[in-house]
This record gives C-alpha cells, structure tokens and sequence, in this order.
C-alpha cells in the first residue's frame, strides 16, 4: 500500500449554484497560518513583512493582500496568513526563520477549515439569510474581515470585492452542512 497522503475535502462531489446571480465554488487547500505577536514591536513587524510582503492590518476587521500571502486582522495581537494551496510549510519556514529571537508564534491550521467562495450579484442575499453581521455595503466593504455565525455555524468572512465576492472559512466539520445551506438559499435567485 503507498503511503502517499489522499487529499480530500469534505465539499468532494457536491454541487452548487453557478451563474450571474449566485456562484457558490471551494477554494481548495488554501495553505492558513495563525500568528501571534505584538504589533507595537517594529523587529516582529518588519520581519513578517519581509516574508510575507505584505504589512499586518493594525486596523480591526481589515486585511491586507500581497503577491503570494493574505494577512487577517483576527484581533490586537492575531492575523490569519493566507496562501495559496499547500503554502503554509514554506510560509512557516520563512516565519520560523525570520522570526528567531522575536516573541512570536505560528501556527499551521490549514486543515482545521474550509474556504467556500460566494459571488454574483445576489451574494450578499444570501450571506442576509444566516448571518446576524450587517453586511450592507455602508458597513462591511471590501478589504474587510470578520468572525460572524451563519446559520449557527462559526465562520470567518473576507468581502474579497465590491461585486460582490466573499471567502467565507468554516471549520470542516460544519463545511458541507454551511454549504447545503447556502446553496438551498440561493435557489430563490436562479
């Protein structure tokens, strides 16, 4: 028997709306790094910085988009790190080596969720159905990023854009639950 890994997601296999109106699509694999340290110290700063080319939103519910890394305000001393799939060994390795002798830590939690993209003209339609986070275009815009509940599951929200389109994480257990949800949702916008 190889002992090579099988990569499989617990969306494998389900369908969802596509078109105009709604596009429901997973974001396979997407590489997700939790880091901790103090945003008042300019050494741990400039050394995320120089990894992930990109700075660290200070602002609460903002993130910032580089070439390679996203990086997540999540609160006053977290961001999540985003890279595309399976990025998060090279990510922790630049980390761990940038940030020697820093207080700090980083955390690999890639397989702890499921990024879910949600776009088309009536997206934020359908985020209206479970979420209790006023996602009117006054209040929460692109570059912006939260933790909310839909439909009683935890999720993070990203507004990737103004047309809008959502990244929307969720833990794997909750992942096809959210998006049967969501997809029965959408069957009202065709």
């Amino acid at each position: 028997m190889d002992n090579q890994a099988i990569k499989r997601s617990p969306l494998d296999g389900l369908a969802g709306p596509t078109g105009v109106n709604v596009a429901l699509r997973e974001k396979s694999f997407i590489g997700k790094v939790q880091l901790r340290g103090n945003p008042d110290d300019e050494k741990f700063m400039k050394a995320v910085k120089a990894v992930i080319g990109t700075s660290l939103p200070t602002d609460a519910c903002r993130f910032n988009v580089g070439k390679s890394y996203s990086a997540c305000w999540m609160g006053p001393d977290e961001w999540l790190v985003l890279s595309n799939e399976d990025g998060q060994t090279a990510l922790l390795a630049g980390l761990e080596k940038a940030l020697v002798n820093v207080n700090a830590s980083a955390v690999d939690v890639s397989d702890y969720y499921v990024m879910i993209n949600l776009s088309g003209q009536n997206a934020r339609d359908i985020l209206m159905k479970g979420t209790p986070l006023d996602v009117h275009p006054s209040k929460f815009s692109k570059g912006m990023c939260t933790n909310t509940l839909y439909a009683k599951a935890t999720i993070f929200l990203m507004q990737i854009d103004d047309a809008p389109s959502y990244d929307i994480m969720v833990r794997w257990s909750m992942a096809d639950y959210l998006w049967d949800y969501m997809r029965d949702g959408a069957t009202e916008f065709g």
